[in-house]
């Protein structure tokens, strides 16, 4: 099997996690693990596994100059991002989740065209603009009355939090990545962001009562920490390093759709009209949004 073929499976396999996650991280929220309990375990888990494998990359000392970005970078993408995603996730449902959280690449042309000053296309704005409506759509007549859904307008609008903030780490990161050998970078960042988290988790993690916890919730748990967070930034690198960033950026598409595939077999939600409308409004502006024009 080719390196290739195997970067192709690489990126379908962390966009399938990605794509399970939403239901599986629900199922134990908040009943068994809180929301922030869950991001207290995922970055502890992350740091310690990505410094267990940092020994095998090559040593590099990280410039002083390039901490300031190395902070910022953690605070949106492994603190903002993920606290806000887990408790979106608790309020709202599995399928919003999947779909509005795929708004990241349309919160990158964004915050690119203010920070690079990267010029918006017609094409992107519209995308843009698509992509606006679909999600405000589903933040304003999307509510349901779930008991597992408490307060599904602030869930999507959590979700739409993490997307802006994951968008911005990517804008942040962009030299980072471009520097530094990812083991590297990865160490730090988590390391950072258990630094970072630590106050607002850590009462929460206390909370969990591993004694009567089911079997089934701690696979949950591992799963979120070793394939959610370790395994798809694994995945993710080695795709990087035989594809394009425009052909992974592609398999974006496919996590919604795993997603709601996922969510509905397993039962745990329903498609409605507004769902399926806004999904298609989403998606289609993030295709225009993140399309490349030939010069």
């Amino acid at each position: 099997m080719s390196k290739r073929t195997l970067a192709f499976l690489a990126a379908i396999g962390a966009t399938t996690i990605y794509g399970i996650n939403h239901t599986l991280a629900k199922g134990v929220m908040p009943n068994y693990v809180t929301p922030f309990g869950f991001i207290f375990l995922r970055v502890v888990g992350a740091a310690v596994l990505f410094w267990g494998i940092s020994f095998f990359a090559p040593k590099q000392k990280i410039y002083k100059k390039d901490w300031g970005r190395i902070l910022l970078a953690a605070v949106l993408g492994m603190a903002i991002n993920m606290l806000s995603f887990f408790k979106g996730l608790q309020l709202s449902t599995p399928i919003n989740s999947a779909v509005l959280v795929t708004i990241s690449p349309i919160a990158v042309v964004v915050l690119s065209a203010f920070l690079l000053k990267e010029r918006i296309t017609i094409n992107k704005g519209l995308g843009i603009f698509l992509g606006f409506v679909g999600a405000v759509s589903l933040i304003l007549f999307g509510a349901e009355i779930r008991q597992d859904a408490p307060n599904i307008p602030l869930g999507n609008m959590l979700f739409i939090l993490n997307a802006v903030a994951y968008g911005a780490y990517l804008v942040v990161a962009k030299k980072l990545v471009a520097k530094y050998h990812p083991f590297t970078l990865m160490k730090w960042l988590f390391t950072i962001a258990v630094i970072i988290n630590f106050p607002i988790t850590f009462a929460d993690f206390l909370k969990i009562d591993w004694v009567t916890m089911p079997l089934w919730a701690y696979g949950v748990v591992a799963f979120v920490i070793i394939g959610t967070t370790f395994c798809t930034y694994l995945f993710n690198i080695f795709a990087m390093t035989e594809l394009k960033s425009s052909t992974i950026g592609a398999f974006i598409y496919v996590q919604p759709i795993v997603g709601i595939i996922f969510a509905l077999v397993t039962g745990k939600d329903s498609l409605t009209l507004i769902k399926v409308g806004a999904a298609a409004l989403v998606l289609i502006g993030v295709y225009l949004a993140s399309k490349r024009v030939k010069p």
